[in-house]
Order: structure tokens, then C-alpha cells, then sequence
């Protein structure tokens, strides 16, 4: 049997990238999968299409995380496409870098509002159905010990959310609830190309680090978090796992 045979996941953030890799991994183990996206409606159909044409299970679902309502809808069209709901996977996720002279409010709170706040209200959603068993991964980063020059307002999202899961795996632990975070380090996906990362000097230095000599790729990722999204990791809450050919 598949390890997540039979089992609901929302993985939010997940047209594309690290998301979508995700998404199609916990489908392949048996999971029904709802494609969290925000405005690529295109990219999230693709998802749902390959998980199909696979045999897997998955519906495409608009939301802005970082809206109490728009979160609360995400988690409410788990539970009326599937009848439940199992493994959230809170992955959305935005980083704009930028040197101390040039942070704004603008620029805090972007990235504030979608890493932090939309995975509290995910999750404060999620809770209401979540039983016995249930698996939250919350999507951290290898930044909060890398240190990454003009990163200081993206790491601090990161670092909140490794203080919040921490905080949550205390709290949902009588609930029998598990709280993990998985901290990639540079994967190369749609965002890193479009934010100029991939074939840019921070790139070479980032992979000159990474002790595995490459970048990584989404399903590098996923392999991870299907892990923690399955009984394999019953044992396992609060833990964060950095998955990041070993940059330190």
C-alpha cells in the first residue's frame, strides 16, 4: 500500500515550484491533493493534470492565504471535494531581497503578510479538521543559518515560522497533531529564475557552499515532506529538517 493511501492533503502555494512538486509526490503515495494557488490558475491545472493523467486524485483551489476567509475557503474545499482532511502543507511562500537602505514597510509586509500570517491562518483553518494522526509541514528555510546578505525581512519570515511550528508542535501534540518544517537551501525553480538567483553570482556562491557541489530541485524537497506527511514519521513532531546538500 501507498503510504498515503486513502489520505486528504492541501498543499498550499502549489502551481509551481517547490509546491507543485509536492503536490505531485503526495498524490503518487495515494494522497488526494488540493492545488493551493493564488493567481496561476494555469500553472495549478497543470498540476492537477499531471497528477491525473498519473491516477492520482487533485482539484485546483484560489485562495490568498494571508485572507482569514481565503484560507478558511482552501481548507473548506478539502473537506467538501474529499470528506476530509489529513496533511496541511503550508508552502506558500514569497522572498524579495533587498540591502537594509532599501527595506520598506511595503517590503516587510509582503513578505510578512503571505510567509507568517497565511500559514497561522492555514493552519487555524486546518485545525478544525485535522484528527488524530494529522500532519502539518510547514515550509521553513536553510536562510535563517546562512546568513544571506539582503535577506534580513525573507529570513526573519523563516525564522518566525521555526518559532511558531515549534510553538504549534507543543500545542497540537495532545490533539495527536504533528508539526514539522522542512528548510530548503537553494532549489532552482520558476521564483529563483525569476527573481535573477539562478545564473547570478549568489547562485555560484550559494552551490561553491553546499557541500553535494549542486543546486537542488522540488523533488528533492518532496521526498522530505512526504516523509514527514506519512506514519513513517509518527515519532517525529517539532522537528525541522534541513534539506540542503548540506550548506550550513
Amino acid at each position: 500500500m501507498s503510504k498515503l493511501e486513502g489520505k486528504v492533503a492541501v498543499v498550499t502555494g502549489a502551481s509551481k515550484g517547490i509546491g507543485a512538486g509536492i503536490a505531485k509526490a503526495l498524490a503518487k503515495e495515494g494522497s488526494a491533493v488540493v492545488v493551493n494557488y493564488a493567481s496561476s490558475r494555469e500553472g495549478a491545472d497543470a498540476v492537477v493534470a499531471a497528477i491525473a493523467s498519473a491516477g492520482g486524485r487533485a482539484v485546483a483551489v484560489r485562495g490568498d492565504v494571508s485572507k482569514a476567509s481565503e484560507a478558511q475557503g482552501v481548507i473548506d474545499a478539502a473537506v467538501k471535494e474529499f470528506g476530509r482532511l489529513d496533511v496541511l502543507v503550508n508552502n506558500s511562500g514569497i522572498y524579495e531581497f533587498a540591502a537594509i537602505e532599501d527595506v520598506t514597510e511595503a517590503h516587510y509586509r509582503r513578505q510578512f503578510d503571505i510567509n507568517v500570517l497565511g500559514m497561522l491562518l492555514t493552519t487555524q483553518a486546518a485545525v478544525k479538521h485535522l484528527g488524530e494522526g494529522g500532519s502539518i509541514v510547514n515550509i521553513s528555510s536553510a536562510i535563517t543559518h546562512v546568513n544571506t546578505p539582503s535577506a534580513a525581512a525573507y529570513a526573519g519570515t523563516k525564522g518566525a515560522v521555526n518559532a511558531i511550528s515549534g510553538v504549534l508542535a507543543n500545542e497540537l501534540a495532545p490533539r495527536k497533531i504533528r508539526v514539522n518544517m522542512v528548510s530548503p537551501g537553494f532549489v532552482v525553480t520558476e521564483g529563483t529564475h525569476t527573481a535573477g538567483v539562478v545564473g547570478s553570482d549568489m547562485e555560484t556562491g550559494l552551490v561553491a557552499m553546499t557541500p553535494l557541489g549542486r543546486a537542488g530541485h522540488p523533488d528533492d524537497i518532496a521526498g522530505v515532506v512526504t516523509f514527514l506527511a506519512s506514519d513513517d514519521a509518527r515519532w517525529l513532531t517539532g522537528e525541522n529538517i534541513t534539506a540542503s546538500g548540506g550548506i550550513r
